[in-house]
């Protein structure tokens, strides 16, 4: 069987930044074991497939290990193979996804991803999280992931998690965040519970920082930066129960998979 696959960098005006995510388009859904295989020999952190269903789409996504409820950058590369590989003329796409229904519409150059939002709350983390990620004193807060807030850009850029015993104290992720220089916040993600090491932009985990940020610094509308070594840039708007999460894409690679 042959399908089609694109490799698109989301979060990032060009190629060779931000962060990878593999697509690829089905007519019907595979069983979900190929599903979870195509996306293990992709290697990328997450692989999004789409079924057209009427007026709308079936998304799905999975890492190289599990499938997930929620991914921003992949709805991200899906959407720009979608308008800007497969011509679709729609002003707006309607997904349908296990995290509810998604809406991505074009903004400029750029993709508008409507996605829910979420308010972190405070809790007490496990007492080894903090050290897992090798942090002596921090707030911490939890939504889908924890959320680690501390006091600069510096901090943030030399984490170096250990990332086995992250594995044991998450049940998902965790964002260790920052106010920004030249940026309203920036970011880090982890999670290696999910066979995701670090993720270079995670779309989700803005739908909780960016109503943290907002809330702290007083804005609707902020800009973002994640990752590491490699980083990919985004805009936050935070309308109450909703977030939209602004960015552009490239398209790195596109050809045909046997399976």
């Amino acid at each position: 069987m042959e399908l089609k696959l694109f490799q698109v960098d989301a979060f990032s005006v060009t190629t060779l930044g931000g962060n990878p995510a593999a697509v690829c388009p089905l007519d019907e859904w595979l069983p979900d074991e190929k599903l979870q295989a195509i996306a293990a020999e992709n290697n990328v952190a997450e692989t999004a497939y789409f079924v057209r269903t009427g007026d709308s789409y079936h998304l799905r996504w999975f890492t190289p290990e599990v499938e997930v409820d929620l991914c921003g950058h992949a709805t991200l590369a899906a959407s720009w193979v979608l308008f800007n590989e497969l011509s679709v003329e729609a002003e707006a796409l309607h997904f349908n996804t296990r995290g509810g229904e998604l809406r991505v519409s074009r903004r400029g150059s750029s993709l508008a991803m409507d996605f829910p939002a979420t308010v972190p709350r405070r809790c007490e983390p496990p007492p080894e999280l903090l050290a897992a990620l090798g942090i002596k004193t921090a707030e911490v807060l939890e939504a889908r992931d924890y959320i680690v807030v501390v006091k600069s850009e510096a901090e943030v850029a030399s984490i170096s998690p250990n990332f086995a015993s992250l594995k044991d104290v998450t049940t998902f992720g965790v964002s260790v965040t920052a106010k920004g220089k030249d940026f309203d916040f920036i970011s880090r993600w982890f999670g290696p519970r999910i066979g995701v090491n670090e993720d270079i932009t995670t779309g989700a985990a803005h739908t909780w920082l960016a109503p943290y940020w907002a809330e702290r610094l007083g804005k609707q509308v902020l800009t973002a930066e994640q990752g590491g070594k490699r980083k990919g840039q985004l805009t936050c708007e935070v309308l109450g129960d909703r977030v939209l999460l602004i960015g552009a894409a490239s398209t790195y690679l596109k050809g045909i998979i046997e399976v």
